[in-house]
């Protein structure tokens, strides 16, 4: 059986109490199980944060590509400088994430799917099975067939 900390049954005591045992250089008494554990989290955390933030920029990159006469186009423009500027901002700060780019986007294309399947008339039969575009397309001043920047 486990005995219950103060990770526990308070998480945020047990942070405060980790940060000043490392101030005070107090190594010993760090609650290493758990500090391993939450780091670990961290760098996951990050990783989801870029799939999530892709999935809605490939999404509404579809919804431009696949319904250019829509006449209410504005929000989708505006979430996709607002995406395009979240994923830059994580790559900047965490580029190891950089080499990982192509497989995430992989990996976020369904969602994207999902997403316009969702919010609008069109089907998956109506989709690119694979994602359209190349790394530089997504992250840059791209529109599928022309349009606004």
């Amino acid at each position: 059986m486990t005995a219950i900390t103060r990770y526990d049954t308070d998480f945020y005591a047990w942070t405060e109490e980790q940060i000043h045992m490392l101030r005070a250089r107090r190594f010993d008494a760090l609650d290493l199980i758990h500090l391993i554990e939450e780091i670990d989290d961290l760098g996951k955390r990050e990783k989801r944060s870029l799939s999530s933030h892709l999935g809605v920029l490939l999404g509404h990159l579809l919804k431009w590509r696949c319904q250019p006469d829509y006449p209410h186009k504005k929000s989708w423009r505006a979430t996709i400088h607002t995406q395009r500027r979240a994923v830059l901002k994580l790559l900047r700060d965490n580029p190891s994430l950089k080499p990982m780019l192509t497989e995430l986007i992989a990996e976020s294309y369904p969602d994207a799917m999902d997403l316009v399947v969702a919010e609008t008339p069109l089907d998956y039969d109506a989709l690119p099975r694979i994602c359209p575009w190349t790394e530089e397309q997504i992250l840059g001043d791209f529109w599928p067939g022309g349009g606004m920047s």
